[in-house]
């Protein structure tokens, strides 16, 4: 008997040898480091769609540029340095160029030089593959739909002059792409091409404004033309769509204004120097509002018919009076020299009878004085300062009487330019401004402005805002959308008359899903049909097409209530389209609620139902199609599949191909095998779904320490996939994943005044659901968060011992003290945010006590029994640094296990890589202390004193994330 023991333990030993041989390794952060992936904001396909491009690299470290032919494998590759760039393509496709910046380990060392480093431009040409080079490049660009020439605009000299008001000109090399011929502009600030191609509009900039000027290049002929010279200095080149028209400012000292004045300069019907030019500012209109100039933070514009110029406008101070000053020099050397004007007070004190000498030498006290009445706290008026002072009121100049019309003021600051140029929309919140920045529900008055004669009308008043978005108008600009108290309206801007446009419907349009303290908030409004006949309103899951005037319906889904289905988005394919043109084949991004399926549907051209084309457990995105060819590309990812892209030349998408190979390390490493969607009961009844990732190498029976990450509704996001990386909040599913851990993410449902007590009856739950299903190790589960997902893990540990540790980053832990915090980043307050957004709880904690104190982790931190890792930095500018400071101690104080760690200078989320890796090893050695029985880190087990942290550190960067 002992001898057939011992003969199947010899048959089992070399199939479990050859399991372990086979078993990959899990991904450690120096292997995050190396990790090489696509940056997913680079693709560009070119024009006839035969060329795709990206760049690629590992998350520290040089980059590449690949351009591939999407027909076959043919494809190139080129070092780019450590910056992402995006590849610019002719518009024949025959050539293709992008910048090249400097190597990681360059910037690295300039960091302490303060070096100026510069970017490359390379050409190549396509499919030869011919490569050329061009140094210290700032700019390019192709001759739009003219594909023969490349402007490359280059740097300034090192030793340039760095004063404000020195040249801004440098050298602008036209290439022509065929000859190879080059043409060199100098002192040249700025260029456009317009839409052909066929004229370069440039503005010379050159020491002490010699030859300055706006011209214009014939990029056939050679021919250049000057429209205008002046002792002056141009910017914002603004050409029309069309291309045959264009405006510009122009700016001039004047000893009488603190600022430089502005003129607007139009140009159009443009024949070399017998274009026409028309120039006005507040100098020589004689309409011109009072005390107002020409903004220069603003670029005019064209309307559509060119018979308006648009542009901004802002108040103008003039200079104090200089000869009252040149006398008090004067006066004041006439004391020197023995003429003494001073007078004595009635104390016998000398007192000096200038009185312009005697204020200037005053010194001032520094203060800011806060006012219950001011519409703006005095800190956001700090914050946004800079946004104010550049702000302009869009005005308009009609050609034909000269006549200048304000559209904007100082209370209608928001003027929307409607298609066409008929119409604009404005909206004036100046009567509403307080209380909306005190309880968060917006409203406005918005009015109708006729652009043919300048006349405002307001057609409503006290207009809710949140949660329900603004006028949506049609590509006509006779008519625009909205939704209002749970229904969709049109209105006809022509005659005003409003059409209730799904009274009809047997739908809701109140968004189902959206649980915040607002007023029946919208489901999504689509836009216009190309044509301006129709509106395209979502409900919850269907998409509805409606005459403007609603009295015909039409469902382009058909009851995809029925499958918890719905349209989510629009795929926006053809370049130049306005609105959806209905008699052109049209893409919808669809998803499905119950299973998190996605999937891309079709509905033909002059047809009236989506069809899905397909629809699966991956996440589809980016349809793309070719501007001039019948390419479409779209992008596909899983879970266990990085994003990748497919291209095809069926209009149906069929038969698309894989072209891109992204996350080629990732078969090297144990990755998570599946996610399975968990559906549970909340305490408070309501039916939910939770996400749970399966960890590496996961076996089926087994339970495994999981690491529940919370923040609102998260299962949307199932088919995704976490792409490896050191984030500004510390966690990466995928890190976890394949270092043994499951990861459960659950969807939380609010409940008005119980924000906290909400994720205590969702997430307990789910925890519980997922430790039923056989995965999770009770015994070993821990939770995480950030921002208000921090805040909910503070407070949960407060109501539960389900877990066994937690990490929370940046939380509120206090609603009382919070609630009247200053949002830094904004310089708001957070009552607007606790009333109207994210904190769910109103009124004031005066009138909500039990509520409050209730939701707050502070007021029940004697429960606290889980060991919890806090992240609050010193610069968060969302929610204050105190929050943390308060909670650790408490916890401290009580003879908490608590660590706080605090990164200096960071605001909400951690920024600098170094900080970023940091945070990310540290989190991962706690969740293995307190998860896996690893030995507990030093920092956690006894702390590090400040005298001995710069060593600590040392050792670490090059011990855990070394280079």
């Amino acid at each position: 008997m002992n001898r057939i023991k011992y003969s199947l333990l010899l048959l089992i030993l070399p199939f479990a040898t050859s399991v372990m041989a086979q078993q990959k390794p899990a991904l450690s952060w120096k292997d995050v480091s190396k990790w090489n992936f696509i940056r997913s904001n680079t693709y560009s396909l070119s024009p006839n769609g035969q060329w795709l491009s990206w760049a690629k690299g590992p998350t520290e470290g040089d980059l590449q540029t690949v351009i591939r032919k999407v027909s076959d494998t043919v494809n190139f590759s080129y070092p780019i340095g450590a910056t992402a760039s995006t590849v610019v393509y002719s518009k024949d496709a025959k050539y293709a160029a992008f910048k090249v910046s400097a190597k990681d380990a360059e910037v690295k060392a300039v960091k302490k030089t303060m070096k100026p480093l510069y970017d490359q431009l390379v050409l190549v040409s396509l499919p030869g593959n011919q490569k050329t080079t061009f140094e210290k490049v700032k700019t390019f660009s192709f001759s739009a739909d003219n594909p023969e020439w490349l402007a490359i605009h280059f740097t300034a000299a090192e030793n340039a002059s760095k004063d404000k008001d020195a040249s801004k000109g440098t050298d602008l090399l036209l290439y022509q792409l065929t000859t190879k011929k080059s043409f060199n502009l100098g002192n040249v600030s700025e260029y456009s091409f317009n839409k052909s191609g066929t004229i370069l509009a440039y503005i010379i900039d050159a020491n002490g404004q010699n030859g300055n000027g706006i011209f214009i290049r014939d990029m056939k002929t050679g021919l250049i033309t000057a429209l205008e010279n002046d002792k002056a200095t141009y910017k914002s080149i603004s050409w029309n769509e069309n291309g045959d028209a264009f405006a510009l400012l122009k700016s001039n000292k004047n000893e009488k204004y603190k600022e430089d004045i502005f003129t607007v300069i139009g140009i159009n019907k443009i024949a070399g120097e017998l274009s026409n030019k028309i120039s006005f500012s507040a100098l020589t209109s004689k309409n011109f509002p009072n005390n107002m100039g020409i903004s220069g933070n603003g670029t005019p514009y064209w309307s559509e018919d060119q018979s308006n110029l648009f542009f901004g406008i802002t108040t103008k101070e003039k200079k104090t009076d200089s000869t009252s000053k040149d006398k008090a020099g004067d006066q004041s050397k006439g004391k020197a020299t023995g003429t003494d004007k001073t007078k004595t007070d009635s104390t016998g004190k000398a007192k000096p009878e200038n009185k312009a000498l005697a204020k200037a030498d005053i010194e001032k006290p520094d203060m800011i004085i806060w006012n219950w009445q001011d519409k703006r706290l005095q800190s956001a008026q700090q914050t946004q300062e800079t946004r104010d002072k550049n702000y302009s009121y869009l005005s308009s100049y009609r050609i034909a009487d000269q006549k200048i019309s304000q559209l904007a003021d100082s209370n209608l600051k928001t003027v929307v330019m409607g298609p066409k140029n008929l119409y604009a929309i404005g909206y004036d919140d100046s009567n509403y401004e307080l209380v909306s920045n005190l309880d968060g529900q917006g409203y406005t008055d918005i009015y109708v402005i006729d652009l043919k004669t300048g006349n405002k009308k307001r057609v409503f008043e006290k207009f809710y805002t949140e949660g329900r978005g603004l006028l949506s108008m049609a590509p006509n600009g006779k008519w625009a959308s909205f939704s209002n108290d749970g229904a969709f309206y049109s209105i006809n801007l022509e005659t005003l008359e409003q059409y209730n446009l799904t009274k009809n419907i047997k739908a809701s349009f109140v968004d189902e899903l959206d649980d915040h303290n607002i007023l029946k908030p919208a489901t999504s409004n689509f836009g216009w049909s190309t044509d301006s006949k129709y509106a395209l309103i979502k409900d919850n899951y269907d998409l509805w097409r409606i005459s403007a005037d609603g009295k015909t319906v039409v469902s382009l889904s058909d009851n995809w209530k029925s499958k918890k289905q719905q349209v989510l988005g629009k795929s926006y394919i053809y370049q130049k389209e306005k609105g959806t043109d209905l008699t052109k084949d049209q893409y919808f991004l669809i998803f499905n609620n119950q299973n998190k399926n996605s999937g891309i549907g079709l509905l033909e051209a002059g047809k009236t139902s989506i069809k899905p084309i397909f629809m699966d457990a991956h996440l589809y995105g980016g349809l793309t199609k070719a501007t001039d060819g019948n390419v479409f590309i779209y992008t596909k990812q899983g879970n266990e599949k990085s994003p990748e892209v497919y291209a095809t030349t069926s209009s149906s998408l069929a038969n698309a191909k894989q072209i891109t190979k992204n996350t080629p390390d990732q078969e090297k490493y144990a990755w998570s095998p599946s996610v399975k969607l968990i559906n549970y009961v909340s305490a408070n009844g309501d039916s939910l779904q939770a996400t749970l990732y399966l960890p590496a190498n996961y076996q089926e029976g087994k339970s495994y320490p999981t690491i529940t990450y919370i923040y609102e509704r998260l299962t949307d996001q199932m088919n995704t996939y976490a792409m490896p990386g050191f984030p500004g909040g510390g966690f990466n599913r995928a890190m976890y994943t394949s270092n043994g851990y499951a990861v459960l993410m659950p969807d939380i449902k609010y409940k008005l005044n119980d924000p906290g007590m909400s994720a205590v009856a969702c997430v307990v739950p789910a925890v519980k659901a997922a430790i039923a299903s056989g995965i999770v190790d009770e015994k070993r589960v821990a939770i995480h968060g950030h921002s208000w997902g921090g805040y909910q893990t503070s407070f949960l540990i407060t109501q539960t011992n389900i877990f066994k540790a937690a990490a929370a980053g940046a939380p509120l832990t206090n609603m009382i003290s919070m609630y009247s915090l200053i949002y830094w980043n904004s310089g708001g307050t957070n009552q607007a945010i606790f009333e109207a957004s994210q904190g769910r709880l109103t009124p004031g904690y005066w009138d909500n006590w039990d509520a409050f104190t209730r939701n707050s982790p502070i007021y029940h931190i004697k429960k606290v029994q889980t060991p919890l890792l806090l992240l609050h930095n010193d610069k968060d500018g969302a929610v204050d640094y105190t929050q943390g400071i308060e909670y650790y101690n408490g916890l401290r104080r009580l003879n908490k296990p608590v660590v706080m760690i605090t990164y200096r200078g960071e605001n909400h989320g951690i920024a600098k890589l170094p900080n970023r890796k940091d945070y990310a090893v540290r989190m991962m050695e706690y969740f293995d202390y307190m998860l896996k029985d690893k030995p507990a880190p030093d920092w956690w087990a006894k702390g590090i004193n400040r005298s001995d942290l710069e060593k600590h550190l040392e050792a670490r960067a090059f011990e855990n994330i070394g280079e």
